[in-house]
């Protein structure tokens, strides 16, 4: 009899979710309970049954009374749990079907003057994909790129256009931030109580995503630690929805339930729109405005707190970018302060990414990540070879500010700790590692004087170390020049202090041998005055620079130019070093090399007579300088008019660099150059058409088609093919020479105007043959 009204409520439900009323319903229930058992007892009673007819009546009746009482019990139960289910309803504030969806969580206000991105264009494409795409969007990207404002972007659209009914937005900077977002949204959908613990609550949201038909989105912002939301993870459901906003890019946050969006810098045409409209400027400002967002590399968080700087302190574009450029000031002078940031910034521009830094600083190998991040921050932000960083230089210098010894994995693991939370972005494809300037700038600014010296002096160890003995033309050299070009100008006066760093020397003479002498000679000028300033005139740092900046005057074009420097600097060297330094040997060498290219050949053959017999002295016979003075002194005894006694020193010299430096040599493949140049001289052209054609083929192979040497070689095959009866052949070569010539070494260079008069005088002769 009372089975079907029983049946009307879930007790134990009901019980577990409105708790307050356990007691009356419990009550009611064993009363009810009861009074259907006395009802079975009095019906089934043996006694009744062999009682008279009055005694069965009476159990009847009594049985039919105790069925009846039951029933009341047990209806009474069911209408004080659903009174108290109702009541309890009311408490918790959740009514049967909210008005417009739950919202829980505050979704960040549209930073002011917002610019539509690719990255939100691909959100709400991927949202109207459905369930053909990944339900989770992770957002990836460095500290201050706008991943939040993108995120609350793609909110608001899904809520503008009636596609969510349950949005939850979690601040999710630890896993209890987490907890405590589900379960406020768990008892705002009705799944938990108010008093419920927050890890339960939270649970029971997580089913509730999982089996409800209701559209949901939860978005879970600046995850930072993708561990924190191990557990918490929102299901997939056809339903629902989650986005993701980390600086990390950890594997764990691309999988195939998960679609990693790497969120990029500004496009130029962004920033210079965003900037235009923030700092209200005209049309006239508009090449600074490209300037400005070019040196803030696009980041948009910088370019908001610039706009801020400049209208707070009433300037213009130009103003604030000749601030920006004085290496004096810290970044920190050229942002708002923190409580005049826009668009609701907690953090200065140059504090975003501390706590990423600590972060990756933390990571094993503890410790390093931050060391490694400022010797990136001194090199160049477009790419720093991953060679530098397995270098004998830098683990020497981790080691020794780590108190521990550090390996060359330790250091690639910290670079992927970088790298991981966006601080730099490093491909092993390449090998390259690149850094945005305004993370290198606030690195910078964290270092002392002393640490910035020791930093900067470990960088330049390192680039010496990979810097290759045979300096080709390519990619990688002209990579290496632009980091030494960088680390010289964000270390300030470092790689001067003490002594001038060799990498600059290396740098200039990369330079210029690669066919840019007349920019090797202005570098040099460059690094004088700054040697000048900082060492003065009399240090040998200082008479080493000048050495240098006078053979790039020769080199450019000027020999009686570099001829009067060599005399000057020798003087000097002599007066500060004393007759046989190093360097006072090396200036007479070039003094007197530079004399014959003066006009002056009888005058370098006397020089380099003296010259040797003191390199014998005191470098010995197989000190390349001794060599080199012995090829020189070859040379221009053929100049003087010996040409044979030039063939036959040279032949002497090959020998003992063959044996010395051996075949691929730099110095070798020179002496193998003149001596088929004499050969020729002595008349013997098939010769050294044949030795060149050997030369070329191996120049090719180890310098390159466009090193200024190989250009030589081909000029001169060129020529005697001429001179050897084929003047058509000489024509089509030099013609070829030619077009390389002006690529690499410009019209107004000394080869290249010698390669122009070589094809005109051959052009005359092709044309008196042919009668043309």
């Amino acid at each position: 009899m009372t089975a079907g009204v029983f049946g009307c409520v879930d007790y134990e439900e009901m019980v577990r979710v409105f708790p307050r009323g356990r007691r009356r319903v419990v009550t009611w229930v064993v009363a009810a309970s009861a009074c259907s058992v006395v009802a079975v007892l009095l019906w089934w009673n043996p006694f009744a049954w062999r009682a008279p007819q009055w005694g069965w009546a009476v159990a009847e009746q009594a049985s039919w009374l105790a069925g009846i009482v039951g029933a009341v019990f047990a209806l009474v139960a069911v209408l004080d749990a659903r009174l108290t289910a109702w009541s309890e309803r009311r408490r918790i504030g959740r009514p049967p079907a909210p008005a417009g969806g739950v919202r829980v969580g505050l979704v960040p206000q549209l930073a002011a003057w917002f610019q539509d991105r690719a990255a939100g264009v691909d959100l709400i494409r991927a949202a109207k994909a459905g369930r053909t795409a990944a339900l989770t969007q992770v957002l990836s990207g460095m500290g201050g790129v706008g991943k939040t404002q993108l995120a609350a972007q793609f909110v608001r659209h899904l809520e503008s256009t009636g596609e969510v009914d349950v949005r939850v937005w979690v601040t999710a900077s630890s896993e209890d931030a987490i907890v405590v977002s589900y379960a406020e949204a768990a008892r705002a959908v009705g799944v938990a109580l108010v008093d419920a613990d927050d890890q339960s609550a939270a649970q029971r949201l997580m089913e509730w995503f999982g089996r409800t038909d209701r559209r949901w989105l939860v978005v879970l912002d600046n995850l930072d630690a993708p561990g924190d939301a191990a557990r918490w993870w929102p299901p997939d459901s056809r339903h629902g929805r989650t986005i993701v906003t980390t600086r990390r890019r950890d594997a764990v946050l691309d999988t195939d339930r998960r679609s990693l969006v790497e969120v990029d810098l500004f496009t130029p045409g962004e920033a210079v729109a965003y900037l235009r409209s923030a700092i209200g400027a005209g049309v006239d400002q508009e090449p600074e405005l490209e300037g400005l967002a070019a040196e803030l590399e696009y980041l948009p968080i910088a370019a908001a707190q610039a706009a801020a700087f400049i209208r707070d302190r009433a300037i213009d574009a130009s103003v604030y970018r000749a601030r920006l450029a004085d290496r004096h000031k810290q970044l920190a002078d050229l942002v708002p302060p923190e409580d005049a940031l826009p668009d609701d910034q907690r953090k200065v521009v140059g504090a975003i990414w501390s706590l990423s830094i600590d972060a990756a600083d933390s990571h094993p190998p503890s410790g390093l990540a931050r060391r490694v991040l400022e010797l990136a921050a001194v090199l160049d932000p477009n790419g720093i070879p991953d060679a530098l960083f397995r270098t004998d230089a830098v683990t020497a210098h981790l080691t020794r500010i780590s108190g521990r010894d550090v390996t060359t994995e330790e250091v690639w693991d910290a670079l992927r700790n970088l790298h991981r939370l966006h601080l730099v972005s490093h491909d092993p494809a390449t090998g390259r590692t690149r850094v945005h300037a305004l993370i290198q700038r606030v690195t910078r600014d964290d270092l002392d004087a002393p640490r910035l010296r020791a930093t900067a002096r470990t960088a330049a160890d390192g680039l010496l170390a990979i810097w290759p003995d045979i300096d080709r033309e390519s990619r990688y050299t002209h990579t290496l020049r632009e980091n030494a070009v960088v680390l010289h100008a964000s270390s300030g006066d470092a790689l001067l202090q003490a002594d001038v760093h060799n990498l600059l020397f290396r740098n200039l003479d990369s330079l210029g041998y690669s066919g840019q002498a007349a920019a090797a000679k202005a570098g040099s000028e460059r690094l004088l005055a700054d040697v000048l300033r900082v060492l003065g005139p009399n240090h040998p740092g200082t008479l080493a620079t000048r050495y240098h900046l006078s053979h790039w005057r020769g080199e450019a074009g000027d020999a009686s130019g570099a001829v009067a420097a060599f005399e000057q600097v020798f003087i000097d060297m002599l007066r500060v070093l004393g007759p046989e330094h190093p360097y006072v040997l090396a200036s007479r060498h070039n003094l007197a090399y530079w004399r014959g290219e003066a006009g002056d050949a009888s005058g370098a053959v006397a020089a380099f007579e003296q010259v040797l017999i003191d390199m014998l002295r005191v470098r010995g016979p197989d000190h390349p300088n001794t060599l080199a003075s012995r090829h020189n002194l070859a040379y221009w005894r053929g100049k003087a008019g010996d040409a044979s006694g030039a063939v036959a020193a040279f032949e002497q010299v090959l020998i003992d660099m063959l044996r010395v430096h051996g075949p691929d040599h730099p110095d070798t493949l020179t002496t193998r150059s003149s001596l088929g140049e004499w050969r020729r001289e002595a008349g013997d052209l098939s010769g050294a058409v044949t030795a060149f054609e050997h030369l070329l083929t191996d120049r090719l192979r180890l310098l390159g088609p466009d090193h200024p040497n190989t250009l030589t070689t081909r000029h001169n095959l060129a020529y005697w093919r001429g001179e050897a009866g084929d003047a058509s052949g000489a024509v089509a070569a030099l013609e070829q020479v030619l077009t390389d010539m002006l690529r690499v070494r410009g019209p107004d260079h000394p080869s290249t105007l010698t390669t122009r008069e070589a094809l005109a005088y051959w052009k005359r002769k092709h044309s008196g043959t042919t009668g043309t």
